[in-house]
């Protein structure tokens, strides 16, 4: 349950990252594509007015008549109104001459048409954006007439006559390839938008798939070395008691019984200059450095001995000290906590808060021992 509640945030979160960024990238490309195609239908309408220009100027340098020119120029162009682009010749005073409609041939360009101004002929790519989308003046063009289908973005003199070609750009063509371009743009943003998203939550959610259960087994181990920790400190418990028993029982034991057992009861050693009687119940741990045997006991004190290691944990009473390692000899009294350390290791804690290892060789001995 705690999965699916965090899943639907996850899934809210990359949705709107994803969408946040591709609206303003899709933007962007429409913007640049538009451009483009823009670029190319400004090129190939004034490519196409430079070179009906320069074929009527060489029919008039050739002596053709003007009424030929005309029909000639208007057979090619009649009914190209409906492609992205067109041309038209209209004289210096304004009045169309050829149109591929018909029926505006011979109308008066009134002031508040659309068209480029004879000094600044010119419209770039940005600016044709900027007014097919605002439908405001801009560059070189007076104000927008919504009304047109049209818009002039080109003029070119025919040399040695008073007419003018006039490359047309047809708006609402342009219009539909742009808005054409934007759905494309939009499907594709979408489809790869849901198919980011969707495969991101899937990822998401393998990955805290496994991640879950790579926690619940460490969990599980950790439980288990818990359970097993709290074994070996409750063993611990029980058998300090079971020791503490045993003492209580062997000190109320008259001397001819205390004279056969093989143990010592108390150990002899040395306190700077004197001679000092321990009883084994009184030490913490045993411990060696430098070929130096140290007796540490519950009450912190320390004293050395002149025995080793060895000879002192053979003659003690083995239900109560355990060799430890090299260095050291635990007394079941002195140990406060067990704990677990490295590799299968145990680090045990004295009461005197001091930290002795067990390998990972010893351990096992070390249980044995505690539940024996």
């Amino acid at each position: 349950m705690k999965k699916d509640k965090l899943y639907l945030p996850t899934l809210l979160t990359i949705t709107l990252i994803v969408f946040g960024i591709g609206y303003f990238s899709m933007n962007y490309l429409v913007k640049v594509s538009a451009n483009q195609f823009l670029e190319i239908q400004i090129e190939s309408s004034q490519r196409e007015a430079r070179e009906f220009s320069n074929l009527i100027s060489y029919q008039i340098a050739n002596g053709l008549e003007r009424d030929t020119i005309i029909n000639n120029i208007q057979k090619s162009i009649e009914g190209t109104n409906t492609e992205s682009g067109f041309i038209c010749m209209f004289d210096w005073s304004g009045v169309e001459i050829c149109h591929p409609d018909p029926q505006k041939i011979g109308n008066q360009i009134i002031p508040n048409e659309s068209y480029v101004r004879p000094l600044d002929n010119s419209i770039d790519s940005e600016d044709f954006y900027q007014l097919l989308k605002n439908k405001k003046q801009l560059g070189g063009l007076r104000e927008f007439n919504s009304n047109r289908s049209s818009e002039i973005i080109y003029l070119y003199p025919v040399k040695n006559s008073d007419w003018i070609i006039a490359a047309h750009a047809n708006i609402d063509k342009i219009d539909k390839e742009i808005n054409k371009l934007k759905v494309t743009f939009l499907l594709v943003y979408l489809l790869s938008g849901i198919s980011v998203i969707l495969l991101s939550v899937i990822v998401v959610r393998f990955l805290s798939n496994y991640y879950e259960k790579e926690l619940e087994l460490k969990n599980q181990l950790l439980m288990g070395e818990v359970l097993t920790l709290s074994k070996l400190n409750l063993n611990l418990t029980n058998y300090r008691k079971k020791i503490s028993d045993k003492i209580d029982n062997e000190i109320n034991k008259d001397d001819e019984i205390e004279d056969d057992l093989k143990t010592k009861k108390r150990i002899l050693t040395y306190s700077k200059n004197k001679l000092i009687s321990l009883k084994v119940e009184e030490i913490a741990f045993i411990s060696t450095e430098n070929s130096i045997t140290s007796i540490t006991c519950l009450d912190g004190k320390k004293y050395t001995h002149n025995s080793s290691l060895d000879e002192l944990y053979n003659s003690l009473d083995h239900a109560v000290f355990f060799r430890a390692n090299r260095q050291f000899i635990l007394s079941v009294k002195g140990i406060d906590e067990i704990l677990k350390y490295g590799n299968n290791q145990l680090k045990i804690m004295t009461k005197l808060n001091n930290s002795i290892i067990i390998s990972k060789n010893k351990a096992a001995e070390f249980k044995k021992w505690l539940n024996s």
